[in-house]
């Protein structure tokens, strides 16, 4: 099966089952509170629907167009602007005629759910697989920087120790990257010096000139060789598939990064590699090419290798069903709280972060191009706390923005009139859609430019 079907599986997959909870979050304490519900939809029904039946008051199917989905509760200015219905005299089981605090907590239900499904997801996770992360402590002779223009224009250097973003500790190298795109300060050690530098404002602009360069921090790691092609002039020369190379010339190296600048000093000349086989040294006699290369391809050792040889050490935490509850709610309260700052980053034009702002084929690209279920789950989760953020936000035509006129009249007294509420649908609807537009056009952008 392609990555593509696979990635496009696993998104239609996951939002199907985000849409159906999202809207029986409404759905639910509409029918607590003896609210008439007309349809539950998962996807637009535009003109015509693939399924739909009705079962006692309500019409249950499936639209054609998969941009979301909806329950529409009758009495309510909503998406389907029914303003014939509006104009008659409200009814006992319309949305309209029951108290302010049940009709807010019928808006709340959809974006409540998906928050709660996150945290159940992330409880789920961490007791069926438990964590498993690299120690910012264990990487004893400091990070990688992979993409030298990207490490200067932060400010580190490979060799460097990350100690602190925003004056608090990184204790995970995994949530590295999301900290530094969430800080404003970063705290080094280099050399025994303690060095506390500005991140940039516009640090996301330039991650985002080139996203496959994005992941510019890496664990040191040794030198393997991985594969030595047939046009390479060393193709001869004895060296094997995962050999280890330890020394160039008289030179000793201990990682990957520290073989450039010692083949440079010889470029055309023919030397030794010192390479470590089966525990055992040898020296091999090999030419270095007028750029600087073995002509080799490097070669990957998994993370448990790596923690072998102690190049870093792999922290595993279990948890025991009780113990996952606390873990999975800090868990969804911390995606959370990121979210929100890389959000707040999204709405300042100075650091650029809109150019990343992606539609559909941005978030169907979150999922991994192989199945797997703790991946799945765990894009799904983020996925799920996205939504109710995005939901709760005080636009109208979405949760946030009816929300907003239901706390209004709850403290005023003041119920916003019907047409007044027409009008604001009709203004959130058109900002909708102009998202809509720039996010998967940004998608379309990079599409065309890569």
């Amino acid at each position: 099966m392609s990555p593509i079907l696979i990635k496009t599986i696993q998104f239609f997959l996951s939002l199907s089952l985000l849409i159906v909870l999202h809207e029986l979050g409404h759905f639910i304490p509409a029918k607590l509170f003896k609210t008439r519900v007309e349809k539950f939809y998962l996807f637009f029904d535009i003109k015509f629907s693939l399924f739909k039946k009705k079962i006692g008051e309500t019409v249950y199917g499936i639209g054609w167009l998969p941009l979301g989905g909806y329950v529409k509760i009758a009495g309510m200015i909503d998406e389907s602007m029914d303003t014939a219905q509006m104009a008659e005299e409200p009814k006992e089981w319309e949305f309209r005629s029951k108290p302010a605090w049940q009709r807010l907590i019928i808006m709340l239900g959809g974006v409540t759910v998906n928050f709660i499904l996150a945290v159940i997801i992330y409880i789920g996770m961490a007791y069926s697989y438990g964590d498993q992360y690299i120690p910012m402590k264990s990487l004893k002779d400091g990070i990688w920087v992979t993409e030298k223009n990207i490490g200067d224009e932060l400010g580190v250097q490979t060799g460097d120790q990350i100690v602190a973003i925003d004056g608090e500790e990184v204790e995970n190298f995994d949530s590295l990257l999301g900290e530094i795109i969430n800080g404003n300060t970063i705290t080094i050690e280099r050399d025994g010096t303690i060095i506390e530098k500005e991140i940039p404002v516009d640090f996301i602009a330039t991650l985002l000139e080139d996203e496959d360069k994005i992941r510019f921090i890496s664990p040191r790691i040794p030198f393997i060789v991985g594969g030595i092609p047939k046009e390479s002039a060393n193709k001869d020369s004895g060296l094997q598939i995962k050999d280890q190379v330890v020394g160039i010339g008289d030179q000793r190296i201990t990682y990957f990064d520290e073989a450039k600048p010692v083949l440079e000093r010889y470029t055309n000349q023919n030397i030794n590699l010192t390479v470590s086989r089966d525990g055992a040294e040898q020296q091999i006699p090999v030419v270095i090419s007028d750029s600087a290369t073995i002509g080799i391809t490097m070669g990957g050792l998994s993370f448990d290798q790596l923690e072998e040889m102690g190049y870093f050490k792999l922290e595993t935490r279990k948890y025991t069903f009780a113990e996952s509850i606390p873990a999975g709610i800090d868990k969804g309260v911390t995606t959370l709280t990121s979210y929100v700052k890389q959000l707040k980053k999204i709405f300042n034009p100075e650091t650029g972060a809109y150019k990343g702002v992606g539609g559909f084929a941005a978030i169907g690209g979150l999922f991994p191009d192989t199945w797997n279920w703790p991946a799945f789950w765990s894009t799904t989760a983020l996925i799920s706390i996205i939504l109710a953020f995005m939901n709760i936000l005080p636009i109208p035509a979405l949760d946030g923005g009816h929300v907003t006129f239901l706390l209004y009249e709850m403290v005023t007294g003041r119920k916003p009139s019907d047409k007044f509420l027409e009008y604001a649908q009709m203004i959130g609807f058109f900002l909708l859609i102009a998202l809509l537009l720039f996010a998967n056009g940004n998608d379309l952008y990079k599409w065309l430019v890569k």
